[in-house]
């Protein structure tokens, strides 16, 4: 049996009908289209097959949704004729991008997973930017086989063609032997792809190597010693990280945290200090003190800070130490002021006292006035005695 069973493929050939490729040797080329059409199991719901040619120009031949049988492809790459001059490479692979490779010309939802494949067929150099076009295209998803013939240029077939290139890109003398491709394709085509079908024994990721396959591991996780099943990675141990501050694990990956004060920069790795003491930002009753990203609590002038360092009570200002008074303190709301003991005064700077002075020199009209006053202050009081026991014996 040498068709191949087991895996569809939207494949596209790119085939160089430039002025070097002779017309014997482009009919050597249209018997290889056939004979690898013989090898696929071509069908609507298994291998869809579409022709682009090109030189200077480019041509669809038929897209991927015109057939769905061998006899009749082979019978459309028959009428195929050649164009001219130029080898547009790049132009070729954009328009297969663009024209070929799309829901409406036959390729199939990206959701049924079947591999995208071009294999271009050129026996030149590309006139044209392959390199970028060619790399949109496998990032894209497009697998690309490179074939050279003759004088191809194998720079470029390998500028073009996908990883690993050992199996991508293919070199023949002449036209005359290109026919000998068609098993090496077919033995590509249609090894068994134990990833694509799931029997393998992978834990996360299958790779396909071949006709055999390595296991991997989704990013974040490391691939144990048995080769088949994957640890997390510890994502914040030292080095792997690019956090300012916190790194938090985060199933295989990582988030980055800030210290109690900090807040995360919008670069989601830096911090910056917050302003603790912002209104709302704290619990001070009085004063905030700023210090770090963090903050304490402070008290006005005459207050001191309660044991649960958010309140605070008024000082007594009088309490012994607290002021400067020599002989009294009086207590105002928040201050003090100084004052002295009977017979004392004073002094100016508003803080010691001085002993009061009374004089006892007395002159004698002083002395003369004192002695009439008193001798009037006895007359007065016995005259009202005299009055009162009068009144009373009445």
């Amino acid at each position: 049996d040498t068709t191949c069973k087991n895996r569809p493929l939207d494949l596209v050939f790119i085939v160089d009908s430039s002025r070097s490729v002779r017309p014997e040797e482009f009919e050597k080329v249209k018997v290889f289209l056939s004979e690898m059409i013989d090898t696929l199991d071509v069908g609507e719901r298994t291998t869809r097959v579409a022709v682009m040619n090109y030189a200077s120009t480019v041509k669809v031949e038929f897209p991927l949704r015109t057939h769905f049988d061998k006899a009749s492809l082979k019978e459309a790459v028959s009428r195929i004729e050649p164009l001219s001059a130029g080898t547009m490479t790049g132009l070729a692979i954009q328009t297969a991008m663009d024209e070929v490779f799309t829901e409406e010309m036959g390729t199939r939802p990206a959701t049924l997973n079947i591999p995208k494949v071009v294999i271009v067929v050129t026996d030149g150099r590309p006139q044209d930017q392959v390199q970028e076009v060619a790399a949109s295209a496998r990032t894209a998803g497009i697998e690309i086989y490179a074939v050279g013939v003759d004088r191809a240029d194998m720079q470029s077939l390998r500028i073009m063609a996908s990883e690993p290139l050992d199996e991508h890109v293919f070199y023949v003398e002449t036209y005359g032997v290109i026919e000998k491709l068609t098993s090496k394709f077919r033995e590509t085509f249609c090894a068994v792809n134990v990833c694509a079908l799931g029997i393998h024994d992978c834990e996360q990721f299958c790779v396909r190597n071949g006709r055999s396959y390595l296991c991997d591991c989704y990013e974040g996780y490391t691939l144990n010693p048995d080769k088949r099943t994957c640890s997390a990675v510890d994502t914040c141990a030292p080095g792997r990280h690019d956090c300012d501050q916190i790194c938090v694990s985060n199933n295989g990956s990582y988030v980055c945290d800030c210290h109690e004060g900090y807040t995360l920069n919008p670069d989601k790795k830096t911090c910056s200090a917050m302003d603790m003491c912002a209104h709302g930002r704290h619990d001070c009753a009085q004063v905030c003190l700023s210090n770090d990203g963090s903050y304490s609590c402070g008290c006005y002038e005459g207050y001191t800070l309660n044991p649960d360092k958010k309140t605070c009570s008024a000082v007594d200002v009088c309490a012994p130490g607290r002021h400067d008074c020599e002989q009294v303190c009086v207590r105002g709301d928040l201050f003090f002021s100084c004052d002295c003991y009977q017979g004392y005064t004073l002094n100016p700077d508003k803080k010691t006292c001085s002993r009061a002075i009374t004089s006892s020199l007395v002159t004698t009209e002083e002395s003369c006035k004192c002695e009439a006053i008193a001798a009037l202050q006895d007359s007065v009081t016995s005259r009202l005695e005299a009055l009162s026991t009068k009144y009373i014996l009445f």
